[in-house]
């Protein structure tokens, strides 16, 4: 579904990205970790477009994506949920989602009802403004806002940066939920370990803007990641 190959990025004159080779297939999860700073926010832009490659390749199902801009991606398929969450805190969240079917490929003008099943907190505040949730409720939202878009590939990053736990497993089975249809692909950065032990089948460890150690979750040593991602 998604093949990177040689990426570089960075911003003015820093190298951020360096030589990055990276695959997601078709109902994988591939969780990117590593420390702060080492550049996995930087790789995500990239992948997206909000940031421009310097080399490499982006390939999205079988396209040539290097040189298009983010929308292009978007309605290709390519769904995006930065850090942050950066939602529309004056827009009512049935508008933040009406967002998310105008940005992307999605046929009619009505929320698919399977986005309310995964998030079922979400229909009972339909008329109350993004910026009054809570930071669950944001990603919540946020989320929801990338699926209505129907993706092919779905861009997580940091989805439990300073949430409550009870938000972190719902969050959990709504992946869940989307592996289990088989047909998208999920891209997860990711600091808190345990989230990403419990959905990703693969693992690439960012150090320096480089993957220094990737392989199958089954066959990485624990251990051994934790120290690799460990401030």
């Amino acid at each position: 579904m998604l093949h990177v190959r040689q990426l570089e990025s960075g911003y003015g004159e820093s190298l951020v990205i360096r030589g990055v080779n990276l695959e997601v297939g078709e109902g994988q999860v591939v969780c990117v970790l590593g420390r702060n700073g080492v550049g996995k926010t930087t790789l995500l832009k990239t992948i997206m477009g909000i940031l421009k490659t310097r080399a490499g390749e982006v390939e999205f199902a079988g396209r040539r994506m290097t040189k298009e801009g983010p929308h292009v991606r978007a309605r290709a398929g390519m769904g995006y949920v930065p850090q942050g969450r950066d939602i529309f805190p004056q827009l009512t969240v049935q508008e933040n989602l009406l967002l998310g079917l105008e940005a992307g490929r999605a046929e009619g003008g009505t929320i698919p009802e399977d986005i309310y099943a995964m998030f079922p907190s979400l229909p009972s505040l339909l008329k109350r403004r993004g910026g009054d949730l809570s930071g669950g409720q944001q990603q919540q939202l946020a989320i929801a806002r990338a699926l209505v878009m129907r993706p092919r590939l779905l861009i997580l990053d940091e989805p439990t940066e300073g949430i409550q736990p009870s938000i972190i497993k719902a969050i959990e089975r709504a992946v869940r939920t989307l592996l289990e249809r088989g047909d998208m692909a999920i891209l997860l950065v990711e600091q808190y370990y345990d989230f990403a032990r419990a959905l990703a089948d693969r693992y690439a460890i960012m150090s320096r803007g480089q993957i220094v150690l990737e392989g199958l979750g089954s066959e990485m040593d624990a251990d051994d990641v934790r120290r690799l991602v460990t401030v």
